[in-house]
């Protein structure tokens, strides 16, 4: 999984420098597409995905040079899904090694997928320019209505359904 997994903080820390493991890094998270906005929720019905509460909750933090935009939405009785727009590229997550991470085309864009906090959560990250968009999918096997599903194929489905609504440019 991409770094930045867990529990978010709201907040905007300004950033610390403009490198990470001596790579350039944007100074912002990339703004041509918000998740929360701009992912409508007719796509997110197609999952059965909505907020926990009358908004979605929002990813909004930062790791030092790395920031992550975005929301969180749930399916009751399933899976939770974090989409974020961040400025950690596609090659800085390659670059993790994490054993068993993969990739794919989706919609033009090169998607890394990695597995690297247990069976139950995948992370998703599509190239952006300036950065990627994030998807995060835990899916406890306790959920009723997705338990039984693997977390990347369920991130594979949002994915798929994402990356055609992003601006070419973004």
């Amino acid at each position: 999984m991409a770094a930045g997994c867990g529990t978010s903080t709201e907040g905007s820390a300004e950033p610390s420098g403009t490198s990470v493991a001596g790579k350039s890094v944007a100074p912002e998270v990339p703004d041509k597409f918000d998740p929360c906005v701009d992912i409508p929720q007719s796509v997110l019905d197609t999952e059965g995905l909505h907020a926990a509460g009358s908004e979605p909750d929002k990813d909004e933090m930062r790791r030092g040079d790395i920031a992550w935009n975005g929301c969180i939405w749930v399916v009751s009785d399933g899976y939770s899904a974090t989409i974020s727009a961040t400025n950690l590229t596609i090659d800085m997550v390659r670059e993790r090694g994490v054993p068993g991470t993969r990739e794919a085309v989706v919609d033009g864009r090169t998607v890394v997928i990695t597995q690297s906090n247990g069976p139950d959560a995948c992370g998703l990250n599509a190239e952006l320019a300036g950065g990627s968009l994030e998807f995060r999918v835990n899916n406890p096997p306790s959920g009723r209505l997705t338990g039984d599903q693997d977390p990347c194929d369920i991130g594979m489905r949002l994915v798929e359904k994402v990356l055609p609504l992003v601006p070419a440019d973004a």
